[in-house]
């Protein structure tokens, strides 16, 4: 399969989906509306939603209804990256190539438009079409917990922040990845299976597989803000060795973190081929992450 062609296909159908889901820039309140749209389409590779489809049709799901979750977990997703960028966090002028939400439009009006990206994302995993109420629940469920504080997104930014300019142990380090980036990724695969109507032994695979290239994929980020340029990455280059973070290179070094990306994407790889032939694209999405350059 030619991933590249399956993603730019994907993520096309994707941003449809995102406009139609989302405000018009001219509904009212514009400002608000403007400021969520220039977040969620400022750019991006789409994988997290992309991957939602891959593990979704890997067992059967079908793209109409899959489509719509993408959506969903791609706004929670722009959501975190437009908090995480304010002042108050990791203080960033970049993202995806073009300045950050609350240079642009200010800092209240930048956590308005995470807290409204947030919230219709919710909105929409309430109206899920062709689902279960029960399914649609525990959607809900995967992704709350995805982003919360144990052992989510937000746990995991709550331990970065206070492990700046600390020496951190790899127990540490692995729970900051797994938690603040690698939950969420992990809960694609398992939010896709949910809605494809994956089976027990399907959900197992999928659920590990998240798992294995959710740790890569922030270790191969981890690499590029040391190997990369402000340019190629869209985001300040260099970061978190400036702001002294817990990062795979810092405690192991590049080389080493290289090999240990490619155990997990192996792995990964390896589970997703558990699954059967219609899981092609997830052995694609993995290989795409570990040799990724932005």
């Amino acid at each position: 399969m030619e991933i590249e062609k399956y993603m730019a296909e994907a993520k096309q159908q994707v941003d449809c989906c995102l406009d139609e889901l989302l405000a018009k820039e001219a509904q009212e309140p514009p400002t608000i509306h403007r400021a969520m749209r220039y977040s969620v389409f400022a750019g991006g590779k789409r994988v997290r939603p992309i991957l939602v489809l891959a593990a979704g049709e890997s067992v059967g799901g079908a793209r109409r209804v899959l489509l719509p979750l993408a959506c969903a977990i791609e706004m929670i997703h722009t959501y975190s990256l437009i908090h995480d960028d304010l002042p108050a966090l990791d203080n960033d002028d970049l993202r995806r190539g073009v300045p950050t939400c609350h240079k642009v439009f200010g800092e209240a009006m930048a956590i308005l438009a995470g807290d409204s990206l947030m919230t219709r994302c919710y909105q929409i995993l309430t109206e899920l079409p062709d689902v279960s109420g029960a399914t649609r629940l525990a959607i809900v469920r995967e992704i709350s917990y995805a982003t919360g504080t144990i052992d989510g997104m937000i746990g995991g930014q709550v331990v970065d922040l206070e492990s700046e300019g600390k020496d951190i142990g790899p127990e540490t380090l692995e729970y900051i990845h797994r938690a603040k980036t690698g939950a969420l990724l992990a809960a694609c695969a398992r939010c896709g299976g949910l809605a494809g109507a994956a089976d027990t032994r399907q959900m197992e695979a999928l659920s590990a597989y998240g798992r294995s290239i959710g740790l890569a994929f922030q270790i191969v980020d981890d690499i590029l803000d040391v190997t990369s340029s402000t340019k190629d990455l869209g985001k300040t280059a260099g970061k978190d060795q400036k702001m002294k973070k817990a990062t795979y290179p810092a405690l192991y070094g590049v080389e080493a973190s290289r090999r240990k990306a490619r155990e997990l994407t192996n792995a990964a790889i390896e589970t997703a081929r558990e699954i059967g032939p219609r899981a092609e694209p997830l052995l694609g999405i993995a290989q795409f992450i570990l040799r990724r350059t932005a």
